[in-house]
């Protein structure tokens, strides 16, 4: 196993995989919004608004704004859980999972070069 990466390491990473998001042709996503696509694809579903605002600690507009843009990008989907009227069930696309593996191998790519 590689030793922790320095903390100058790390953030060259951050900084070239930020650099390569915004050179491709992929849409920018924010911080928040690759967080949450991160959590939708990574953990175990079912995935609800609820607890997506309560997982990064921010209210639930601000999550449905994410997912408003993300939607209309078709990088997650929404649809009302039946069982429980009151949530909303966040889908993961054939879409999104591309370009988080995308993502994936681009962050793979640029570590190596550390």
């Amino acid at each position: 196993m590689s030793p922790p990466l320095t903390t100058a390491e790390a953030l060259t990473l951050w900084h070239d995989v930020a650099l390569a998001m915004v050179r491709d042709d992929e849409p920018d996503l924010s911080v928040r919004q690759v967080g949450i696509l991160l959590t939708v694809y990574l953990e175990a579903p079912p995935h609800t608004v609820r607890g997506l605002a309560q997982k990064l600690g921010v209210s639930k507009p601000v999550v449905t704004r994410a997912l408003d843009a993300m939607g209309k990008l078709d990088l997650v989907s929404r649809r009302r859980d039946e069982k429980d009227r009151r949530n909303v069930l966040v889908q993961r696309t054939v879409r999104g999972a591309l370009y988080l593996d995308r993502l994936g191998d681009t962050i793979g790519k640029l570590s190596q070069r550390l």
